[in-house]
């Protein structure tokens, strides 16, 4: 059995010391904002014919032609690498880059969209528990404090106050993608594999690329499209624009960034900080889609960030604190 992460890998530094933590915010965030622009791209799509499945496969398949090149020029004099890593390699890309997307589409089929987004979401709080039972890394009193400001953040952001019908099958779909979720932030986190950042993106969307295309040809993904331009912002703009966005942005960008942030922050910090693609999201449809966010989602975008920076006060009191049996 593949082995997700080795106790010191995930972990080590647990505080980055600052400029390695500067650098790690910095692609944290740029990953949440790209990862946050795929949903207001695509809509426009799905709305004038295109299927999940084909958008999904085009924007994966793009993004690992993309990053191939630059995976390969990684692993220059580094090749057995791979072959040490393969099992991890299909496990990223089948759990984090396929199974996540295929996942999260079977579950809008069933349930909207935002119920949907914040199942998926408690991927931060299923890595919090990975890295307890797993590596015996138990949360702090200031860590917990910041995962519930977080989730209450979201339950804010996504406007579900009110409440939502939830379908049992849409549930099921939804915590799956959460799955394929933490296993993302896990494994980008791991950098005892020896796997640069840029080889296992491009191994793990290849791979990811595979998957989705076997499941189109036997029929499990339907695949359509269309050629009809879409409009953002009122602007009409041709069909395949928003699908290279997809994949070069929302896709290549975003999974490179969200690996190089989970080297430099570790897999919990890591994905707290990727909370914020709810809040890009939620920018950008206002920007591209016209819909302005309501105030009560401003201040879930507020308590998510007041969440995040919650989760790294208490990875820095836990760091500070002396080790059991040890003297203060």
């Amino acid at each position: 059995m593949t082995k997700l992460a080795d106790d010191a890998s995930v972990t080590t530094p647990t505080v980055p010391p600052g400029s390695r933590l500067a650098a790690g915010l910095a692609f944290a965030v740029v990953s949440a904002a790209t990862f946050g622009l795929s949903g207001p791209l695509a809509r426009p799509l799905l709305e004038s014919g295109w299927s999940p499945g084909a958008i999904v496969l085009i924007r994966i398949s793009l993004a690992a032609l993309v990053v191939l090149p630059f995976g390969l020029l990684a692993l220059r004099g580094h090749r057995g690498v791979v072959r040490r890593n393969a099992g991890l390699i299909v496990l990223y890309g089948t759990l984090a880059v396929a199974g996540a997307q295929f996942c999260y589409f079977s579950a809008v089929q069933h349930m909207q969209v935002g119920p949907a987004l914040l199942i998926e979401y408690t991927a931060p709080a299923a890595v919090v528990v990975w890295m307890w039972l797993r590596h015996g890394e138990r949360p702090g009193p200031l860590t917990l404090v910041g995962a519930g400001l977080a989730a209450l953040g979201l339950v804010l952001v996504l406007d579900l106050v009110s409440g939502a019908d939830l379908d049992p099958v849409g549930v099921l779909w939804a915590l799956a993608a959460m799955v394929g979720a933490a296993t993302y932030f896990v494994i980008s986190a791991d950098e005892a594999n020896g796997l640069p950042p840029m080889a296992l993106a491009a191994g793990g969307l290849l791979v990811g690329a595979t998957v989705l295309g076997l499941a189109g040809l036997v029929g499990v993904l339907p695949m359509e499209g269309a050629t009809a331009d879409v409009t953002y912002a009122g602007a009409a703009v041709t069909w395949w624009v928003p699908l290279l966005l997809l994949g070069v942005v929302t896709a290549a960008v975003a999974y490179t960034t969200g690996i190089a942030a989970g080297r430099r922050l570790g897999s919990r910090l890591a994905s707290f900080v990727a909370l914020l693609e709810v809040v890009a999201g939620v920018v950008f449809a206002w920007l591209l889609l016209d819909e302005l966010p309501r105030p009560v989602q401003l201040v879930g975008g507020v308590l998510i960030l007041a969440g995040v920076v919650g989760v790294k006060l208490g990875e820095r009191a836990t760091a500070a604190a002396p080790a059991a049996g040890e003297l203060p």
